[in-house]
């Protein structure tokens, strides 16, 4: 059996793909219980899909009167149309050093987001594309259209190697969504940089991405709190480099408060620059931290 077939089968179990059919089937009658009339929306990229008739009244535009129905029953109506947008769909996954070691339930958990998202993207015949984000950022795939493509998005996501440090602000400066249609954009990391501010200014950059953003950060319980103390020897997975400390209560309760309060402003920061901002541990049921993500709000989850 290959690596990418152990990968494939770590990742996504035969009932995976089952239990995101079921996700957007709910999505998509909790879609259709809210709407209420003909939807539009004030973004570009949209087409205009037929949804009804109804009476035509004398304030009305005469242009947007059926001739051909009045000609078969001598009455007058109009056509009622539905505006549906046409989304681009981009999915960044953190391939950092960090995302992968030590704890590889982080590259497990961040690869379900990335997949689930793609395929409710797919579903809702939306544009969907596959970035990797480390030292800098790469197009996996080409934006692909059309629920039978989810297989290129799990082979192109087992495929992923995962090594290096991030560089967020080269990343994000260099990461340009297109401008010709409304964008939804996901960024799955840990969010870890060379320093603590480096996250804040990523975000400043993210905030100029035309559309909609979302950071998931996904985390491991070790790295908010590790269980160390005395001498110990840490690794930098990211850069290699090697450091001896002697550890007391008090040393990694320092290290406690500053992770808190690197998270705090992360998150702070993206609610100032209107960017969503979702933190899950890496050992958290997917399903429900997934639902919870969608229940946030988001055009993808409106136009599946």
């Amino acid at each position: 059996m290959s690596a990418e077939t152990l990968v494939r089968e770590d990742l996504f179990d035969a009932a995976f793909l089952d239990r995101l059919r079921s996700l957007a089937i709910r999505l998509r009658k909790r879609r259709a219980l809210m709407r209420r009339g003909a939807q539009s929306t004030p973004s570009t990229g949209f087409t205009r899909e037929f949804k009804d008739y109804r009476h035509y009244t004398p304030r009305e535009d005469y242009r947007a009167i059926d001739w051909r129905l009045y000609a078969r029953l001598d009455k007058l109506f109009v056509r009622l149309y539905e505006e549906t947008q046409e989304l681009n769909l981009h999915i960044l996954v953190d391939t950092s050093g960090s995302m992968s070691e030590p704890h590889t339930e982080k590259r497990r958990q961040a690869l379900r987001f990335a997949v689930a998202l793609a395929y409710l993207g797919l579903a809702g015949q939306q544009r969907v594309s596959l970035y990797s984000l480390s030292d800098t950022v790469r197009q996996e795939l080409p934006p692909l259209r059309g629920q039978g493509n989810i297989e290129k998005i799990i082979q192109a996501a087992t495929r992923l190697k995962y090594g290096g440090f991030t560089d967020l602000e080269r990343g994000f400066t260099e990461f340009r969504p297109t401008r010709q249609r409304y964008g939804v954009i996901f960024v799955i990391s840990d969010f870890f940089g060379r320093d603590v501010n480096t996250a804040s200014e990523a975000v400043k950059l993210a905030a100029t991405w035309p559309g909609e953003a979302h950071f998931v950060q996904i985390l491991h319980p070790e790295e908010r709190s590790p269980s160390l103390e005395g001498e110990v020897e840490l690794a930098e997975v990211e850069t290699g480099e090697r450091r001896r400390f002697w550890l007391t209560r008090r040393d990694v309760q320092r290290y406690v408060d500053t992770f808190d309060a690197f998270c705090e402003t992360l998150a702070r920061e993206c609610a100032g620059h209107r960017i969503d901002f979702m933190q899950c541990g890496a050992e958290e049921p997917f399903e429900e931290r997934f639902l919870d993500l969608l229940n946030r709000g988001s055009a993808l989850a409106g136009g599946v």
